[in-house]
């Protein structure tokens, strides 16, 4: 076989489909209503959604845009919700407990009473939410993601000034 031949059957054998793409009939469940325990929702539009105690522990949310929704006490303990976008959304009391939220954008969120114990937040943007009541955080987690001047943050916390 020709090099070129070879070189174009590996490319169309490596892209022939993601290895991990979304579930599109899992999304279409969880955006009516269900719960969605370790569902792959990679890249789901759960923007302005109202969408309040779900569970979603362990699912794949990365990319997920939650902007202007609202998911009070809903689960994402144990998730991934790398680089979701929750500009302005609302998770009262909802659990984040373990889950990795790096790169995550809570800009203006309301995050009162929300838990995040051994979540990862590293690169995450709090810019003007309301965390002041959010419990499992510890100066080490905020070290890691960043703010402003109108974030709230429970007594004797700080966070970094975003770029």
């Amino acid at each position: 076989m020709k090099p070129i031949a070879i070189l174009a059957a590996l490319s169309l054998a490596l892209s022939a489909g993601p290895v991990l793409a979304q579930n599109a009939a899992q999304i279409d469940r969880a955006r009516s209503g269900a719960s969605c325990p370790r569902c792959n929702l990679f890249q789901a539009d759960f923007s302005r959604s109202q969408l309040r105690a779900r569970n979603f522990a362990g699912a794949r949310l990365r990319q997920a845009d939650f902007s202007a929704s609202e998911m009070d006490h809903a689960s994402f303990a144990g998730g991934d919700l790398r680089d979701v976008n929750a500009y302005g959304g609302r998770f009262t009391g909802t659990n984040f407990s373990g889950a990795n939220l790096t790169n995550a954008s809570f800009v203006g969120a309301y995050l009162q009473g929300a838990d995040f114990r051994g979540a990862r937040l590293a690169g995450v943007n709090f810019s003007g939410a309301e965390m002041d009541r959010a419990r499992g955080l510890s100066q080490g987690q905020l070290f890691a993601a960043c703010g402003d001047e109108a974030t709230r943050l429970p007594p004797g916390m700080r966070l970094r000034r975003c770029d």
